[in-house]
């Protein structure tokens, strides 16, 4: 019983609907959409997928890892990945993300949280739940590529089946790399995923923005 309440805690904290004001992000996509390099399914599916697995969703998915781990020092470990932010805007999402799931852990657990980048945040609070790591990586994985799906249903705009069809197209490729992830050293932190950091850094003068990042 204890396993299943753990599961349906991860569930909740990692639902679009937790309050972290995730809706409001799009890591540069919105960008890509205004420049036309996402403007179907295909393209919306293969800039998610490099995301996930070349940028900031592999990123934060090794941090994550880490942070599970009790031996971890979780200050250095928020440093690192403050250090990695690619962007002003992507150091303001990791921040204000991190702060709103810390108070919402806070307020419903009655322990207070530390201040972290969003994914440092998410491992730290999930230390106790007995749950695999790969499967909190997994839901994470999810519940970004979600974020993105959702900006670009908004923004090309896609419509709300087709969004849910990028999503589930991408199952496999999130469990392979939240198997990958989990076990990843810290030395493999670094992204390759250019387009979308560079979309980042030119969201930031984007005349007319919905989304913060």
């Amino acid at each position: 019983m204890d396993d299943a309440l753990d599961h349906l805690r991860l569930t909740q904290w990692l639902s679009p609907a937790f309050p972290i004001g995730g809706f409001a992000y799009s890591q540069g996509l919105e960008q890509a959409i205004t420049d036309g390099a996402v403007s179907d399914a295909a393209s919306l599916r293969d800039w998610v997928l490099s995301v996930l697995t070349h940028g900031s969703g592999r990123m934060d998915a090794i941090l994550l890892a880490h942070a599970r781990a009790p031996e971890t020092d979780i200050d250095a470990l928020a440093d690192l990945a403050r250090a990695y932010a690619g962007s002003a805007e992507r150091a303001q999402e990791m921040a204000d993300q991190g702060r709103a799931f810390g108070q919402t852990i806070a307020a419903m657990t009655g322990v207070a949280q530390p201040p972290l980048p969003y994914a440092v945040a998410v491992g730290h609070a999930t230390r106790a739940l007995a749950i695999q790591t790969p499967q909190v990586l997994a839901l994470f994985l999810q519940g970004l590529a979600g974020q993105l799906i959702a900006a670009a249903v908004k923004f090309v705009p896609l419509g709300q089946t087709t969004g849910q069809q990028v999503l589930a197209d991408l199952g496999p490729a999130l469990l392979a790399q939240a198997e990958t992830c989990a076990t990843e050293p810290l030395c493999a932190l670094g992204s390759a995923c250019f387009g979308a950091e560079l979309a980042q850094m030119q969201h930031e003068t984007l005349d007319v923005r919905i989304f913060r990042s």
